[in-house]
This record gives C-alpha cells, sequence and structure tokens, in this order.
C-alpha cells in the first residue's frame, strides 16, 4: 500500500526536510561527542559523520533542496532565520550567528523551512 504522502508532492518534500533536518541535528550532536573522544580513536567517527552529512546533502540536493548554514556571519534582521536570543541585545548591537540551531533549507523557488539561530555580540 502507498502512502498518501507519495501522492502529494509536497507532503513528501516536507518528509525529506524533516529527515534531513533531524539528521543535521543527530550529526552536529555526534560531532560534539567526537570531540570528547581520544584523539587516535576520533578520526575513524569524524569520516564517518563526514559521509553521513554529505548524503544527506546529495539527497536533499536531488530533491531540488538546499542547506544553507550562516553560521559566522553578520546577523541580518532579513535572514531566514529567527535569532532565539535577539532580546537579549541592544539595537546597537553588531551580532553574528554562534550557532544554528537548525539549518535554513532553500528550494528552487526560494525559502522552503526557515532556520533558527543563537547570536553572540561580536567583540570590539
Amino acid at each position: 500500500m502507498i502512502s498518501e504522502s507519495a501522492n502529494n508532492p509536497e507532503k513528501l518534500e516536507g518528509s525529506l526536510i524533516d529527515i534531513v533536518i533531524e539528521g543535521w541535528r543527530f550529526a552536529r550532536v555526534f560531532t560534539r561527542l567526537i570531540n570528547k573522544v581520544d584523539a587516535g580513536e576520533s578520526a575513524r567517527y569524524i569520516n564517518q559523520v563526514r559521509y553521513f552529512q554529505k548524503k544527506l546533502e546529495e539527497n536533499l540536493e536531488a530533491g531540488g533542496l538546499k542547506l544553507v548554514n550562516i553560521e559566522g556571519q553578520i546577523f541580518d534582521s532579513g535572514m531566514a532565520a529567527s535569532a532565539l536570543n535577539i532580546g537579549d541585545f541592544g539595537p546597537d548591537d553588531v551580532l553574528v550567528v554562534d550557532h544554528m540551531i537548525e539549518p535554513i533549507i532553500m528550494g528552487t523557488n526560494g525559502l522552503r523551512k526557515q532556520g533558527t539561530v543563537m547570536l553572540k555580540k561580536v567583540q570590539q
């Protein structure tokens, strides 16, 4: 039996986006764990997580989508990402994206899923 989502491109795209975001989150958690492991042992795991991330991105691109990571970029209120901690800063503060909570997903027709970020103040 074929599910309803197989006949509905929007549901299929939404499912692809959801699984890629969860995979992206898992890869980030796994990377933090690898950083706590002995350096001699971590190399193998680093290569595995890189391969996993590459496969996620390839499959996303096959669906006409692209994962966008804006970590390290100067924050602009026009970015396709909402900042969880924007209220912690003043209007004149220069902010940079400290880390992504959820990536931005772009499609051939524009934004498909807004990202979520945490900001930090640029030290001057």
